[in-house]
């Protein structure tokens, strides 16, 4: 038998020039200088080069390479070569012909042994080959054989087609130049989104240039400015490429040139991602060689096309580590960090070994957009008359914290309240990872001074959390700000707090549902004594609802503290709508009381709070919600009441 099988091996056509080799669970196929170039969908004789190789050795997924083009054939598709080769070598025994259908054409040569009585049936059922067929229902190989694709230096791999039998949904082109198509599969929960980067339309020269020019940035010769070697080096390999029949001009050097920078100087697929405003966040799970990416899109959690290789995985690690300044090892396996795109920024969470089964990610685009007070007001996150309330909370020097669950929007609210601080107050802010818009407040707050301080977990450059807090009472007095509450920070915050050492607004942000679990944390788990927790004024509390076009981020719960461990709302949902309590307008509210001005009573205070609230309406009803805008309001604000003082 065994000479049997080498005889039928022989009569290979010599059309494929594949060589195949198999590294561990993988059966690789170098089709460099092969005419079918490894495209086991097109290329019958390449399909039948490794269906014949896995008929000596089994593998867990088959990829073929050149140096322009590198195809995956994973899970089903694999599955379906696999058993391929299992029938071949059984096969060739029984029915020699048979045996070398089955290497080109798998498919048909499994209907065909079924339908026959004796060992050949029996041998297609027990190697596979028969479900394989049955699975796929017919004798498209580009749906049988569904290929993940890219070029090598891409680290990650698209399928190219739609999912079988899928209805296309919407259709969309990113500023990248990359195409999205969202499609919904009948028996599927979940919507697909078939992402096409803009270099799976390059033809055959296209991608051979750019790996050419790919090679020229690895051996270092591109001379020049670094941001521009991609585009030097793809005008050198363009230039007389070498195709005379194709005119240079033909050649996209735009384009090659996006995507060389984005696939070295960049985070790859990933800029393709967060080009699509709709995307808000990107997972992917470990082991990322055999999950693909999962999105959510407008909300919806949807499948990809799109995976990551494991050496892809391990470039963004090495990349996010250069960019953050922090270790991500198995001495250190968590990472907290940011990465910028032509998108915008987006936040980083990530594991690895030993906590995980290799690097994964989770992705999070972060919102570029000014959060002001009258734009929350506008799109219905917080009334107008509660954010009149924090407004004169905030630039009365209050102490606050804003909690909520993971994204329920603590951070974008704490972004607006930092606008109505007014503007001659100092400002610091204490963030591990930047979020909140301190270049916006340097650059547009009318001649605000903002000082921002790094904070880092003890694995890169910046300041213990609490050294940071110290550090930020010793460089003078004014409002303080720390994007998180949620360590041994909290003691020295609550401290500085306690005896007034901050002389202005002291705000922050806090996991916690409502004031009640707030303090409990704070004293409890943070070990915050409870009189210094006293020292709080209010809690604002964020929820996220659904609604029939998607989630929706509201204030649900306004709290002051009342005497250190009591909380009375002053603002809470009420049959789905915030509302005040009217603790306010009865006269019952310890907070505002001591919000008023020395010269001020309590009526004078609710005065300004009617005023103010009209004025936000007004901001957003008239769409003036930039920081200008809200800094013009204040400042004219500030010039009325002294005009009327004097």
């Amino acid at each position: 038998m065994r000479d049997l099988l080498a005889r039928f091996r022989d009569r290979e056509d010599a059309a494929c020039t594949c060589d195949p080799v198999f590294e561990g669970d993988r059966l690789l196929l170098d089709a460099e200088g092969c005419p079918g170039r490894g495209d086991l969908v097109a290329h019958l004789d390449c399909r039948a080069t490794a269906i014949r190789a896995l008929a000596d050795r089994e593998a867990n997924s088959v990829v073929t390479r050149t140096g322009a083009l590198e195809r995956a054939y994973e899970g089903d598709s694999a599955a379906l070569l696999v058993a391929a080769g299992r029938f071949v070598e059984r096969a060739a025994f029984y029915d020699a012909a048979l045996a070398d259908r089955a290497a080109r054409d798998p498919l048909g040569a499994a209907r065909a042994a079924i339908g026959r009585a004796g060992p050949v049936s029996d041998i297609a059922a027990e190697t596979g080959i028969a479900e394989a067929a049955h699975r796929n229902g017919g004798e498209d190989y580009a749906d049988a054989l569904r290929a993940f694709v890219g070029p090598p230096i891409a680290k990650a791999r698209v399928a190219a087609s739609p999912p079988p039998d899928a209805a296309l949904s919407a259709t969309r082109t990113l500023s990248t130049g990359a195409t999205v198509r969202i499609y919904a599969e009948s028996g599927r929960a979940l919507r697909t989104y078939h992402l096409e980067p803009v270099e799976h339309t390059f033809d055959a020269t296209a991608l051979e240039l750019l790996a050419r020019a790919h090679g020229l940035l690895a051996e270092g010769a591109v001379s020049g400015d670094h941001e521009r070697a991609p585009g030097r080096a793809v005008r050198r390999v363009s230039d007389g490429h070498g195709d005379e029949s194709r005119d240079d001009r033909d050649v996209p050097v735009a384009d090659l040139s996006a995507v060389l920078e984005k696939h070295t100087r960049g985070y790859g697929v990933l800029a393709d991602f967060f080009a699509d405003p709709a995307v808000s966040d990107v997972f992917a799970t470990a082991p990322v060689g055999d999950n693909p990416l999962r999105a959510t899109v407008d909300g919806e959690r949807m499948r990809t096309n799109v995976r990551l290789t494991p050496e892809g995985a391990e470039t963004l690690a090495s990349r996010f580590r250069r960019a953050s300044g922090r270790a991500f090892s198995r001495a250190a396996p968590t990472l907290d960090a940011t990465a910028e795109t032509a998108g915008g920024t987006v936040r980083v969470a990530g594991v690895t070994d030993p906590v995980s089964d290799g690097p994964g990610f989770a992705f999070r685009a972060h919102d570029e957009t000014a959060w002001t007070l009258p734009a929350l007001v506008a799109n219905g996150t917080v009334p107008a008359d509660a954010a009149a309330f924090l407004s004169l909370a905030v630039e009365r020097a209050a102490a606050g914290l804003v909690a909520g669950p993971r994204g329920a929007g603590k951070t974008t609210l704490l972004s607006a309240l930092l606008w109505e601080i007014p503007a001659p107050t100092r400002t610091v802010v204490i963030e591990d990872t930047p979020e909140l818009p301190v270049a916006a407040l340097q650059r547009e707050g009318g001649g605000r001074d903002v000082q921002a301080l790094r904070t880092t977990t003890g694995d890169g450059p910046g300041l213990d959390p609490a050294d940071a807090l110290r550090a930020a009472l010793r460089l003078g007095e004014g409002a303080l700000v720390v994007g998180e509450v949620r360590g041994e920070e909290a003691a020295v915050l609550y401290e500085a707090m306690r005896v007034g050492a901050s002389g202005d607004a002291v705000l922050g942000t806090i996991h916690g549902d409502g004031g009640a679990a707030v303090r409990e944390r704070v004293v409890s788990d943070l070990g915050v004594p409870a009189s210094s927790f006293a020292a709080t004024d209010l809690v604002v509390t964020l929820e996220t609802t659904r609604t029939s076009d998607g989630k929706r981020r509201r204030v649900r719960r306004i709290e002051e503290v009342v005497d250190g461990d009591r909380f009375e709302a002053l603002y809470e949902v009420r049959d789905g709508t915030v509302e005040s309590t009217d603790r306010i307008d009865r006269g019952d509210s310890p907070l505002v009381a001591a919000l008023a001005r020395p010269d001020e009573r309590y009526a004078g205070v609710r005065e300004t709070l009617a005023d103010r609230a009209e004025l936000l309406e007004t901001l957003a009803r008239e769409g003036r919600t930039t920081p200008e805008d809200v800094t013009r309001a204040s400042a004219e604000r500030e010039a009325h009441r002294e005009g009327s003082e004097s």
